[in-house]
């Protein structure tokens, strides 16, 4: 072939090229606009803002998703599929049916969800019960596993059960740590030697009574700040910390009378989880440590989890194999949350890989993606498009300055509470937080965020710190 030829070629490809992509812009703009309403009075550049969010998680799906696609549906809802042929292995016996290969999600409530979820207290605090209608009576019993709503006809009867975990404020605080890490137990992990990386963040965050010794170190890693435990391994909680006084514990769920005993013979903090049910998210402590991590940090980095493909049983890099959740959902769900810059994922297949994290949303993207989300669902609601940053504050309390008030903790622990480390957390001075915590501080105008009941965060507790 001549070389003219050989140009002429390359021009036809190039002009090729470009229709496509002129054709793919043509019909995105149609899906994204297909669904406005004139009547709602939704602002086209809102749809903008989404669409473009949207496009954007498409092609990290594509770039990260080890397989997985996003077919946007509008600039709001979006489908993640498996490829066909994926090995769908769990069964659920209620419907008699494998776990599906897709999964639909609403971009818009995510990203609601999780952004908010940043500006949250996720320990149970006296100032919350305090704040609350008739939150001693009504919502104190319902944290305590003997009790009945209708049982808790005085606070000192509550107060008995809910001392030893209950501080007067919170004692962890939005931003407080730049770089965390929440570890699954996942037999992934023994594929990987991630510990070091592990160690080298501000704070681990574990799951029930997974081990942290020698033998698994080059793994998991050995840094140990925070374990989150539901009831049944809470009931082990002195032989999984194994002489880790630095360790906090954070219960999920309920506490249990039989809690109190084993409490006071150990110097750890130890606290009550507030977290959210996600209805069509993964499940399990490894989503509630997620959770309680986004609280905390800046920057969530998971390891230990299901997200590879070709997980086909559910193990643990201590134990025996046994029967979990889907992994099909979780593996989803968490790609969708690294795609909304909620967390960053690290596995062994993605171990391999190089991790620069730039097709991820910036926080520039993010948050105006989710100030087009808060005025869509305003307009939707019918209801002005309040943007400011108390807009779902439902029920408003004061406190007393930070720093202030009893610490957790009861007159029986004697030296082990004399000995313990709440002190170091709960009357932590406030200029001992980093900068970007004490800033956010300032911003929030010293108000606390606490969530309200249920399945979503639309309804706040918000109680103001006093000067």
């Amino acid at each position: 072939m001549t070389r003219p030829a050989k140009h002429s070629a390359l021009v036809r490809l190039v002009c090729v090229a470009a229709l496509f992509s002129m054709i793919i812009l043509a019909i995105q703009s149609s899906l994204f606009t297909r669904s406005w309403n004139p009547e709602l009075n939704i602002s086209r550049e809102d749809i903008r803002i989404l669409s473009h969010f949207q496009s954007n998680l498409n092609q990290c799906v594509a770039n990260r998703g080890l397989g997985l696609t996003a077919h946007i549906i509008d600039h709001c809802n979006v489908i993640l599929k498996f490829p066909e042929g994926t090995n769908s292995t769990w069964y659920n016996a209620q419907f008699k049916v494998f776990e599906p290969l897709e999964y639909k999600y609403d971009v818009c409530e995510a990203i609601l969800l999780w952004e908010q979820y940043r500006n949250m207290t996720t320990v149970l605090t006296r100032e919350y019960l305090d704040s609350r209608p008739d939150g001693w009576f009504d919502y104190a019993a319902k944290r305590i596993a003997q009790l009945g709503a209708d049982k808790c006809y005085n606070q000192t009867l509550c107060e008995e059960h809910l001392n030893l975990i209950l501080p007067a404020k919170p004692p962890f605080h939005p931003r407080q740590f730049k770089r965390c890490a929440v570890v699954g137990n996942s037999g992934d992990l023994l594929k990987t030697q991630f510990g070091e990386e592990i160690d080298s963040h501000d704070a681990v965050i574990r799951d029930n009574e997974a081990p942290v010794n020698e033998k698994y170190a080059k793994h998991v890693g050995l840094k140990r700040d925070f374990r989150l435990v539901v009831r049944g391994a809470a009931r082990n909680m002195i032989k999984i910390l194994n002489g880790s006084d630095d360790e906090v514990l954070i219960i999920k769920s309920v506490i249990h009378r039989d809690f109190n005993t084993m409490i006071k013979k150990i110097r750890n903090p130890v606290y009550l989880f507030q977290g959210i049910v996600l209805r069509r998210g993964a499940k399990g402590t490894g989503m509630k440590s997620i959770e309680l991590a986004l609280s905390m940090c800046d920057i969530v980095d998971i390891y230990g989890f299901t997200v590879d493909p070709g997980y086909t049983e559910w193990t643990r890099y201590f134990s025996t194999p046994r029967k979990g959740h889907n992994p099909l959902q979780g593996r989803a769900y968490y790609q969708l949350l690294e795609c909304l810059g909620v967390i960053r994922i690290h596995s062994p297949m993605r171990a391999k890989r190089n991790q620069d994290w730039s097709d991820v949303p910036s926080r520039e993207m993010i948050n105006s993606a989710h100030r087009a989300a808060l005025r869509l669902k305003k307009k939707q609601a019918g209801k002005e498009a309040e943007l400011g940053q108390f807009v779902n504050c439902k029920v408003w309390g004061k406190s007393g300055p930070y720093g202030t008030g009893p610490i957790s903790g009861s007159a029986d622990m004697t030296d082990t509470r004399k000995n313990s480390n709440y002190n170091r957390w709960e009357a932590m001075p406030s200029d001992s937080l980093r900068e970007e915590a004490r800033k956010h501080y300032t911003q929030m105008e010293g108000v606390s965020l606490y969530k309200m009941d249920g399945n979503k965060l639309d309804d706040l507790v918000c109680v103001k710190s006093e000067a």
